[in-house]
């Protein structure tokens, strides 16, 4: 079945596309020689279609590095009820906090979902009462500890 993605407004990506983008969701180094030998086509081929996904927007490449083994053994998400008319700028201010890896705007019971690392319990208390609460029209906020991570998707 050959698959074929169609954003209006934007490039379609093809079969070869999505194949190249799994192969390098696997693994993020591998050669564009190892790639095309896997598809059947050259590597010349791969490297053209790399860089136009790179070009367009639909693929970037980074390092994706693991808090556990950096010292980070404390995860947690953070639901955040904010004032209505503050709510972009609480947004712009939690997401220059150091902790935060992660910051959605939501609709529903939060107004804001923040994902945050910390070394330990002290530290996590630490961000909440002196960093995050204090920020200009945050009302109430819900802390829900990571216990363990079941999936984890680069998409």
């Amino acid at each position: 079945m050959n698959r074929v993605i169609s954003n209006p407004g934007r490039n379609v990506l093809d079969e070869i596309d999505l194949q190249i983008i799994s192969e390098l969701q696997k693994d993020g180094r591998a050669a564009f020689s190892q790639i095309a030998e896997s598809m059947g086509v050259s590597p010349g081929m791969i490297r053209l279609r790399f860089n136009r996904l790179v070009e367009s927007g639909y693929l970037k490449v980074v390092a994706i590095s693991n808090p556990i083994k950096m010292g980070f053994n404390f995860m947690a998400m953070i639901g955040i009820k904010v004032e209505g008319s503050k709510l972009n700028q609480a947004a712009e201010r939690i997401a220059e906090l150091d902790e935060v890896i992660y910051l959605i705007a939501t609709s529903g019971a939060y107004d804001l979902f923040a994902e945050v690392i910390c070394t330990d319990q002290d530290n996590l208390l630490n961000f909440l009462g002196e960093k995050l609460t204090p920020i200009d029209g945050i009302r109430e906020t819900e802390t829900f500890i990571h216990l363990k991570i079941v999936k984890e998707v680069y998409f």
